[in-house]
């Protein structure tokens, strides 16, 4: 089949061609912004922040190991794919490589998280053992982060020394899950949906059903993440997932995906190297997550991969930076986090992973380098907009309600 134009939508337009500029290493945003990185803003942005989990735990604050930063300038972050800006020619993150250069601080970053759970399940005994696992930072989503929190297993913050860090928005400045933000910051917000390849399916794919087509059959990928593949189709189904929905209704969402499973529809439940599917082509359609596609456009050179918020409504999340109780390295740690609050760092980083950017005055930056991706609705969402798609965070989940649910995902997808 003949590829289909490029989409219609100037601003999405202008967005994909941003991010292959940016992936292919050549004149971007990410150029215009490398002589700018250390000036600060703080205009106020517009968003909505995710439902906040439960309250953290625990009385007795932990003992630390001690700071090795003044003497050893190193920090290592571990993080998502897709997740940093990327430049394909020198193979390097241009904003971590200023970071070093402005420090003196030599940053290591890895991919390493692909799943909640599994990253979590790796690290977790280590944590606990006070044994320490090589990083000085990770990232994890709200309902972990809570985890991560209240199991004390990441240190406190000194914001005293991260002077950008009040460029957090406002909306996500107090989650009960961390109360004044002690203990972590917002890495990037998104949304979950559906994404394909129009260029293969020949259609518009604007509703969960339509990933369940028999020409479909085989070829659909859905996130190992339950809060955004079962919350999308409980949507589907007519659950509010942000109000106090109960176990049959989400029991209803598995035993649809289990049914997908078995009749050979779902190809793979995978974390965020289901990419690496929708890549080869062995899979044309899934569950995803919004900025990973407009990466996968400019990767593939391929402007027919649409990422559409489903007629039903769309997810909400955000992930979140945190340094492990047994990093020796915690200032330098801090220093990389309050660097990328800085507003000009921030819109360079959006500008490549297209995710929500939580950082008030990085929009304003990003309309001095370039207007169209500044309205993005994808980085900088209106109230309307969230409003008008219906989309939504996943509730907090109760204790208990966590590890029922939880098992009842693992047993579908094999975990």
């Amino acid at each position: 089949m003949k590829p289909l134009p490029p989409p219609a939508d100037p601003a999405t337009r202008h967005l994909v061609d941003a991010a292959r500029r940016t992936a292919r290493g050549s004149l971007s945003r990410r150029g215009l912004l490398g002589g700018a990185l250390l000036g600060a803003g703080a205009t106020a942005l517009s968003a909505c922040a995710p439902p906040a989990p439960p309250a953290a735990g625990g009385s007795t604050a932990p003992a630390l190991p001690e700071d090795l930063s003044a003497t050893e300038k190193t920090v290592d972050f571990a993080n998502w794919t897709a997740y940093l800006d990327y430049d394909e020619d020198t193979k390097k993150y241009p904003t971590l490589e200023a970071f070093i250069a402005a420090t003196g601080i030599t940053a290591t970053y890895s991919e390493d998280i692909d799943d909640n759970d599994t990253y979590f399940n790796k690290i977790a005994p280590q944590l606990r053992a006070k044994q320490d696992i090589g990083k000085d930072i990770f990232v994890f989503t709200d309902w972990m982060a809570n985890r991560v929190i209240r199991d004390q297993l990441c240190q406190p913050l000194e914001l005293i020394r991260m002077p950008h860090a009040a460029n957090l928005l406002d909306s996500l400045k107090d989650v009960s899950f961390d109360p004044g933000r002690q203990h972590s910051l917002t890495w990037q917000s998104g949304f979950g949906g559906i994404g394909y390849d129009r260029s293969k399916v020949g259609r518009d794919l604007k509703s969960i059903d339509d990933l369940w087509a028999d020409d479909l059959k085989g070829k659909v990928v859905v996130l190992s993440e339950f809060r955004d593949t079962l919350g999308l189709i409980m949507m589907s189904q007519g659950v509010d997932i942000s109000r106090d929905f109960g176990k049959a209704q989400f029991e209803a969402a598995v035993a649809e995906i289990d049914k997908r499973i078995s009749d050979g529809y779902i190809r793979r439940v995978k974390g965020n190297s289901y990419i690496e599917d929708l890549k080869s082509g062995n899979a044309i359609a899934g569950i995803v997550w919004s900025g990973d596609l407009f990466v996968l456009r400019a990767e593939t050179e391929n402007d027919s991969w649409q990422f559409q918020i489903p007629e039903s409504g769309g997810t909400l999340w955000s992930d979140n930076m945190m340094i492990p109780i047994t990093s020796r390295h915690r200032r330098n740690a801090m220093a990389l986090m309050d660097y990328y609050y800085q507003p000009e760092v921030a819109a360079q980083v959006a500008a490549y992973v297209n995710y929500v950017c939580p950082v008030q005055g990085a929009q304003a930056e990003m309309e001095k380098i370039d207007p169209e991706l500044a309205k993005s609705p994808f980085i900088f969402p209106s109230e309307s907009y969230i409003k008008d798609n219906n989309i939504l965070g996943f509730r907090a989940l109760k204790p208990q309600e966590d590890a029922d649910y939880g098992a009842a995902w693992a047993k579908v997808v094999g975990n």
